[in-house]
């Protein structure tokens, strides 16, 4: 009787212990893990990522770490993390959420425009993916890179069109460049190349005209009026005289982007730099800005006029009057030169 008992004993032992580890083994793998309430949080994984800088992640939003950490032990993922953005599903098992870690990582989308330098381009991908600005300046100025694809360090920035990616999070430098090339050459289509051509410019010079249109008029509707005055200029061997490439010399001789001019003075206009366009002929030799799809295309297909000469318009702020000679343009121009001291806009 006494061994029935014992035998008994052992076995319900046994089958306790059993159904313990099968409710631990179904815990750590197969119970829903998640604590937030969203449907769906998102997890940005470093390429040198730990398992310990996993969990501290990942803590916010499981019920039980620890026994995701098992888990991902016990699968071997523990030892092979993969960078990348992730999505996590409310009520995901760590089964699920191991494997979801192994698949594809999702893409991120970045979105940029309007960049004065690739110093300001390389932050905004920094801001948005795991790539460091320093080492994205750096592969953007590769002069085995630059050279191979007929870019120069000052109209590099000409390459990045303006626009919103899908790039994956821990994309690479090189991955990242590689991708924007892809993007440019895209961009230029046969029919925007033929534009070009009829216009006698190249991408790169379409580029950098455009990037003053893009200085000189927040009104896209008159953006195609203004490159239309650029190109008479250059096609009459004149020089463009554009006040945008002057602030832009300004700010490149001081070494300060963030400088305000909201107006440029006579004296301004001698400054000796190759992006003074008053001082030299032709187009400065890159671009003063990242222009926008809009603008680029606007000096594509221009406006067709006589006008040789524009400026503020006074009594419609934001606009422009054109005029097709020069006197003509004098007499608006002070007009808009009385207006700005009125305001007191010395500076």
């Amino acid at each position: 009787m006494y061994r029935k008992k014992l035998g008994l004993a052992i076995v319900l032992i046994i089958a306790f212990i059993g159904i313990y580890f099968t409710y631990l083994f179904y815990r750590i793998f197969f119970i829903p893990n998640t604590t937030f309430s969203n449907p769906t949080s998102y997890v940005f994984i470093s390429s040198t990522a730990t398992m310990d800088d996993l969990i501290a992640d990942l803590t916010p939003l499981l019920k039980h770490p620890e026994d995701f950490k098992l888990a991902a032990e016990k699968k071997g993922y523990a030892s092979r993390i993969r960078g990348g953005k992730y999505a996590i599903d409310k009520g995901m098992s760590n089964n699920d959420i191991i494997n979801r870690f192994r698949g594809q990582s999702m893409p991120v989308k970045v979105t940029f425009n309007n960049q004065e330098r690739l110093e300001n381009l390389a932050g905004r991908f920094a801001a948005q993916l795991e790539v460091d600005s320093l080492s994205l300046i750096q592969q953007f100025l590769s002069p085995r890179f630059l050279s191979k694809h007929g870019f120069t360090k000052e109209n590099a920035l000409g390459m990045y069109i303006p626009n919103s990616y899908e790039l994956f999070w821990n994309a690479t430098p090189q991955q990242i460049q590689n991708r924007m090339l892809k993007e440019y050459q895209r961009f230029w289509t046969n029919k925007r190349k033929s534009a070009a051509v009829q216009l006698g410019l190249s991408p790169a010079e379409v580029i950098s005209l455009a990037a003053i249109v893009q200085k000189e008029t927040v009104k896209a509707e008159e953006r195609s009026t203004v490159a239309g005055v650029y190109l008479n200029r250059l096609k009459r061997k004149m020089r463009l005289q554009a006040d945008p490439t002057v602030v832009y010399a300004l700010k490149k001789a001081q070494n300060n982007f963030d400088l305000v001019i909201r107006r440029v003075l006579k004296k301004d206009l001698s400054i000796p730099s190759l992006y003074n366009t008053y001082k030299v002929n032709g187009l400065p030799p890159g671009p003063i800005v990242m222009p926008d799809i809009a603008a680029i295309d606007a000096v594509l297909y221009p406006q067709s006029h006589g006008y040789l000469y524009f400026v503020a318009d006074p009594d419609r702020l934001g606009y422009h009057d054109f005029s097709t000679n020069l006197g003509e343009h004098n007499r608006k121009a002070k007009r808009y030169y009385r207006w700005l001291n009125k305001q007191k806009l010395y500076r």
